[in-house]
């Protein structure tokens, strides 16, 4: 068998080139044992489609690329 190359695209325009877009945030929070804040440092990835800017999380691109092996051992 020859080699298989699947994409994935976005679902909205069909484009296959996304970019990375990162949001930076600090969660504070209390804990029982102290007065003193917590923080921690969160850095959220999503992906934005090149074309219509349409943005897609991580999981989702997961998901969109188990559906395309998915499909290819259905065949």
């Amino acid at each position: 068998m020859g080699e298989i190359h699947d994409y994935f695209v976005c679902d909205n325009c069909a484009s296959k080139d996304f970019k990375v877009v990162c949001n930076f945030s600090m969660r504070f929070h209390g804990v029982n044992f102290s007065d003193d804040l917590i923080y921690d440092e969160l850095t959220e990835e999503i992906y934005q489609c090149t074309n219509c800017q349409k943005t897609f999380t991580k999981k989702q691109i997961k998901k969109g690329l188990d559906e395309l092996k998915r499909m290819r051992k259905d065949i």
